[in-house]
């Protein structure tokens, strides 16, 4: 299975479709309830969908870059504000934080190989588990 397509809610549609295209994002479908980006590096796409004003937006939106420096510079230099700006994270990534016009939280990243092998994830903690258990039972049957 693969993710391709995550909805967010928007509470002025116009506002936040500008707000996409702007980071330079395509848009690929707007209507005055609905739009559709396309994430012009790789194959995934995101929308919106135009909600009450009354639901609290709680949800975060990652946005991977390897210049992640660079792009934030950019993007002030569009008018856009950060909350945070790039930051090494215990968790060994780099992240800026900046909001939607609905409060989405959005975070630009660079995690290069520690997206999806950090040094603590479980089948490398099994594998070194499993390589210190092999060395100590080798080290006991020679004694």
């Amino acid at each position: 299975m693969r993710m391709n397509q995550v909805t967010f809610p928007v509470y002025e549609m116009k506002a936040a479709t500008e707000f996409y295209k702007n980071m330079g994002f395509e848009l690929i479908v707007d209507t005055p309830h609905y739009a559709r980006f396309h994430c012009l590096d790789g194959n995934a796409s995101f929308s919106l969908s135009l909600q009450e004003k009354s639901e609290k937006n709680t949800s975060t939106i990652y946005f991977e870059h390897e210049q992640l420096d660079e792009l934030v510079q950019q993007l002030i230099e569009r008018g856009f504000v950060f909350d945070q700006m790039p930051t090494e994270q215990t968790y060994l990534w780099r992240e800026a934080v900046l909001h939607d016009p609905s409060c989405n939280k959005i975070k630009l990243y660079w995690a290069g190989e520690n997206r999806l092998n950090p040094p603590w994830r479980v089948n490398k903690i099994n594998e070194i588990e499993a390589t210190n258990l092999t060395k100590i039972q080798s080290i006991r049957s020679k004694s």
